[in-house]
């Protein structure tokens, strides 16, 4: 290894991005194909992500430069090299990865040449890297969400010298373009419209961890998106923390109603998505995009977080429920079919039964498709962990089953209202629990299980939707009607 390493090491480094990870990718390919004859066997890697749609597709980018240095994917925690993508907005993600790196011990006893590595938000934040660098000492590659890009130069550190690298950065660089991706489907994809955050509410750790919001040129993404679509890609899912805030940092801003038109354009593409919609930030202009660009998905997501005006101010969200539910109206009379989902969380610092009540008046009035229910998780760092009047757990639970209950019949009403229409549904794959069916979406977002084989997957097809299942459909593909690529 040694000597390989002083072979290939006088190869001359680019200082410029993305040259000069590209060159540390073709070092780390030599090393990879020595210990490939040593082993008598290819090297695989595992990447396992937590956390959110963002964190999915940096798994993405991590997944294509290992396979541009020659590893196999596996899904096994024995593989020669393991990476944990982790997520920190809630303490059950951090105790995850932690579970997880209990389970490595042995193995990496047993295996002294596997290389483990960890990134993303739990790595932003310094008490959990000394925990690790004390109590997981068998951990050799720790960065952040700043610097995914480096992975093929972090390796080739930790190859060389044979020591725990540690490399986070407090605040965001350049956005490093043209770095190889993985798919995780050949039909479908994520892409970053932006990174960062600027709202700083109350309970959030992610503009910590993150950094401060940075738009990607729209000409950048727009060449991404046309690449991927000769590629095969018929749906995409614009990503960032906040996409309704995207292009006020630029250099010549553009509005993401802006952008969205520009993206219903591209010629090929079929289906828009896109997540998070801050409330604050959606504007008419948008709302008007949304209803006139024929290719942008009927859903949206919708974070309310809490119906109580007073916890609102409280959490820094900037909107009260009065100005929530006068934007869901505005919507809804300009998209009719648009289907909404939400985040909700229950047990804030300060909460009420009134502020709680609040709440289940929210969901009753807007009646989500489906809602996503927290309970309050603190992160040390944030505002919020250090208010009074935390809400006892018990009294936390309690109102979190309350308003399960109260999603869920509100949500089962509303979710039943299609059965019977036909609509397109893009499969995604053969469903698991029942042979000879397969599994797709809804424009709305809907689930829809029903007869099909692989031809179907990565196709858009006409489904009669028969039965409501509460939060899915079963279906039967519509005959005669035609199928689009």
């Amino acid at each position: 290894m040694n000597q390989l390493s002083e072979t290939i090491s006088s190869e001359q480094i680019p200082s410029g991005e993305p040259e000069r990870q590209y060159a540390f990718m073709r070092k780390m390919r030599e090393l990879t194909r020595q210990r490939e004859e040593a082993f008598g066997r290819p090297l695989t890697c595992r990447i396992q992500t937590f956390g959110c749609q963002m964190n999915a597709r940096d798994s993405e980018k991590l997944l294509g430069i290992l396979k541009e240095m020659g590893y196999h994917e596996s899904d096994s925690e024995k593989a020669d090299f393991v990476l944990y993508n982790t997520c920190t907005v809630r303490d059950n993600a951090d105790q995850k990865v932690y579970g997880h790196l209990g389970q490595l011990v042995s193995i990496k006893k047993k295996n002294p040449d596997m290389v483990v590595a960890l990134c993303g938000c739990m790595m932003q934040e310094a008490s959990a890297v000394e925990k690790i660098k004390k109590s997981y000492r068998f951990v050799d590659i720790i960065f952040g969400t700043h610097n995914i890009y480096k992975l093929a130069e972090l390796m080739y550190r930790q190859a060389t010298q044979k020591a725990m690298v540690v490399d986070v950065w407090d605040a965001a660089g350049d956005i490093v373009e043209e770095l190889p991706v993985e798919r995780k489907y050949p039909f479908k994809s994520g892409v970053n419209i932006m990174f960062g955050c600027n709202n700083f509410c109350s309970y959030c750790i992610v503009p910590y961890v993150r950094g401060r919001e940075r738009s990607r040129k729209p000409e950048d993404i727009i060449a991404e998106i046309r690449e991927l679509v000769s590629q095969g890609v018929i749906e995409i899912m614009l990503l960032g923390q906040n996409v309704n805030s995207y292009g006020k940092n630029l250099e010549k801003p553009v509005s993401f109603a802006e952008l969205l038109r520009q993206v219903n354009e591209i010629e090929g593409l079929k289906r828009i998505r896109f997540m998070t919609s801050h409330p604050k930030d959606l504007s008419d202009d948008l709302i008007a995009a949304m209803r006139d660009c024929d290719k942008v998905c009927r859903h949206l997501h919708l974070p309310v977080q809490s119906g109580s005006s007073r916890l609102l101010k409280i959490m820094n969200r900037r909107y009260t429920k009065e100005q929530y539910l006068a934007l869901v109206e505005r919507i809804r009379a300009a998209i009719p079919d648009i289907a909404l989902t939400t985040d909700i969380i229950v047990g804030f610092p300060g909460e009420t039964e009134e502020d709680f009540e609040e709440t289940l008046d929210v969901v009753r009035r807007v009646r989500y498709d489906s809602a996503f229910t927290f309970l309050y998780s603190k992160r040390q760092g944030t505002p919020a962990a250090d208010m009074q009047d935390q809400v006892p757990e018990e009294t936390a639970k309690d109102r979190f089953n309350r308003l399960l209950k109260e999603v869920q019949r509100t949500a089962g009403e509303v979710c039943g209202r299609y059965g019977g229409a036909v609509q397109d549904v893009l499969v995604e794959c053969r469903n698991d629990h029942r042979q000879g069916y397969v599994t797709g979406r809804t424009s709305g977002n809907y689930l829809v299980h029903f007869p099909g084989d692989d031809f179907m997957i990565g196709k858009i097809i006409p489904v009669r939707l028969v039965e409501s299942k509460g939060f899915y459909y079963m279906g039967m593909p519509e005959k005669n009607m035609e199928v689009q690529q």
